[in-house]
């Protein structure tokens, strides 16, 4: 196994409601999963290969819910990236060289055994976690944004986290409203769903808490 670490931001919106289920261990609130993710690398390396600067994307779409797997995913690295970074980035995000069951990518990828053919191509992330604001762009695929979501009431910013100590993740997530629209291989469009603003510290071995 080579071992890995990175350290970076991510921004997620999948199609549950605020609240999304799965983070509190139930079932998906319409029944099926689908997301559109970014992950933008600040250091990180993959054995000898560095990984800083490294931009990276995902899709997934499960029928019903994550850990019934049959799911479809596709992966994106940006295309500045080296040839080793991208051959460590696919590695990362498909569960390769991770302990088991120690980080999303390796769930993800254990319950999508339809996998789409990885795409390099550009990829602009901008995620401020405070702030619950989010863009991930990925030409010729998608394009997902993030915003507070609003008291229906007032129109104030409402703010909201989830701590999850034990999680595969992150240990806090800021969560917002997210909207996506794809252009790509598969058909995510979603409108004010949920979203997930969240520091990325990972390493084969899972979370790193004491920097999180």
């Amino acid at each position: 196994m080579t071992p890995w670490t990175i350290h970076g931001v991510e921004f997620g919106n999948c199609n549950c409601c605020y609240a999304c289920p799965c983070q509190f261990n139930s079932l998906p609130n319409e029944g099926f999963c689908e997301a559109s993710v970014g992950y933008a690398i600040d250091k990180g390396h993959h054995g000898e290969v560095s990984l800083d600067g490294v931009r990276m994307a995902a899709q997934y779409k499960w029928p019903g819910p994550v850990h019934e797997g049959n799911g479809t995913m596709q992966l994106f690295v940006d295309r500045s990236a080296s040839a080793a970074q991208r051959k460590a980035a696919l590695a990362i995000m498909s569960g390769e060289d991770t302990e088991e069951a120690a980080t999303m990518w390796w769930i993800f990828s254990a319950m999508s055994p339809n996998k789409l053919e990885p795409q390099f191509c550009d990829i602009e992330i901008d995620v401020d976690i405070p702030a619950r604001r989010g863009l991930v762009r990925v030409s010729g695929a998608f394009e997902a944004r993030g915003e507070p979501i609003l008291n229906p009431v007032t129109g104030a910013e409402h703010r909201v986290r989830i701590n999850l100590p034990n999680g595969f993740e992150y240990t806090f997530a800021e969560i917002g409203s997210g909207s996506t629209r794809s252009q790509g291989a598969l058909p995510i469009n979603l409108d004010a769903t949920y979203g997930q603003f969240c520091e990325l510290h990972l390493s084969h071995k899972g979370v790193i808490r004491d920097a999180a």
